[in-house]
């Protein structure tokens, strides 16, 4: 039987189109309810489960007669978030299959609300199951799973790029993108693609074979302290100067981390100043918002300077273990800072930014404290 009950996330119609592959419009749909049972929200979410409650009534679609390639596109999709198909018996009398999670003992938090879950998921959701069924036919489920975290952080990536500040000097030209293939993916990934573009004099360019690292969003963050007049600086290995053959593996620069999906700067900024040094940032000062390399990278910066106390039994070594992080404080004085600038030894660009940005205002900063 390939008669599908949906229930969750894939009720909402631009999902379903990418997952399965097809228009709505050449699907078999209805509205369908399951008895004695209850959609939940998941407490690790944000996506929901199906509770058994007597009584209860979970309302849902029902797709008829889908092929086999769309129950594999199926399987592959809800296989890396560990769902199984059984087979169930709808309101008056209709058999179907739905997707159980395969942890019987899932925690839930409430109802399920596909409405909520629509604003703040929806548009998100969508742009990272492009990415995911993507790989459907050359990656296995379970290891594209594993990427997940990171599909969804440049999801909310792309979520981001639609709000940003810049251009507004900039003249909107045409664009038509020709072919665009993912060479590589894992953490970050790198794709190739073949564009032409609207010249100055508005004619269009030869197509042309570019490259683009797909990285996330970030938030840079400096913290300083206005009454000691100091900052704090962390110290890791970095791929970067490896890959280059710099002498220095090891950098100072701010904390910094990818923003989360469903994460605002702000909040990614605050969360990573307590795991990369254990502090607690009363007040974020907007720096700036730029792209690391933008001939060739999508990585985006949100850059903060952070206010907090800075005493000196405050640096250490930190770092999430799960993520290998081995993370070393330091704290030096502004005056110091800008030496590091003047000399050249600041070698991470929003470093230098953030250094600028607190020298024009450090003044202000210092006039409470």
């Amino acid at each position: 039987m390939n008669d599908l009950f949906f229930y969750g996330s894939l009720q909402h119609v631009p999902l379903l189109e990418v997952v399965l592959g097809t228009p709505v419009a050449d699907l078999d749909i209805s509205d369908a309810t399951l008895p004695d049972y209850a959609v939940m929200a998941a407490a690790e979410g944000p996506y929901p489960t199906l509770a058994a409650q007597p009584g209860s009534v979970a309302s849902g679609i029902l797709v008829r007669e889908l092929t086999k390639e769309q129950i594999a596109r199926l399987d592959f999709y809800e296989g890396g978030f560990e769902f199984d198909l059984r087979q169930v018996e709808l309101t008056g009398g209709q058999g179907a299959r739905v997707y159980f999670a395969a942890n019987a003992e899932l925690i839930t938090d409430g109802r399920w609300s596909l409405a909520a879950w629509k604003a703040k998921w929806g548009a998100l959701t969508v742009i990272a199951a492009r990415e995911v069924m993507g790989y459907f036919g050359t990656r296995d489920a379970v290891e594209v799973a594993g990427m997940f975290p990171m599909i969804r952080s440049r999801a909310a990536a792309q979520i981001n790029a639609a709000q940003s500040k810049h251009g507004a000097l900039t003249t909107p030209g045409k664009v038509e993108i020709l072919d665009r293939t993912r060479v590589y993916a894992n953490f970050f990934a790198f794709d190739e693609v073949t564009l032409r573009h609207e010249r100055f004099a508005g004619t269009m360019s030869e197509p042309l074979l570019r490259g683009v690292f797909i990285a996330t969003d970030a938030s840079i963050v400096l913290p300083y302290d206005p009454v000691r007049d100091r900052v704090l600086l962390v110290e890791q290995i970095r791929m970067g100067p490896l890959g280059r053959g710099d002498r220095s593996l090891w950098q100072l620069e701010p904390i910094a981390g990818r923003i989360d999906a469903g994460e605002t700067p702000e909040q990614a900024a605050l969360r990573e100043a307590w795991e990369e040094a254990d502090l607690t940032l009363t007040q974020l000062l907007p720096v700036a918002e730029t792209y690391a390399s933008p001939g060739n990278a999508t990585e985006f910066h949100y850059i903060y300077v952070g206010i907090a106390e800075l005493p000196d039994s405050v640096t250490g070594v930190s770092g999430k273990a799960e993520e290998a992080e081995d993370i070393r404080s330091h704290i030096i004085s502004f005056n110091r800072l800008m030496q590091m600038v003047d000399d050249m030894q600041a070698a991470n660009a929003p470093l230098v930014v953030a250094a600028l940005w607190l020298a024009r205002h450090r003044d202000r900063l210092r006039k409470p404290a």
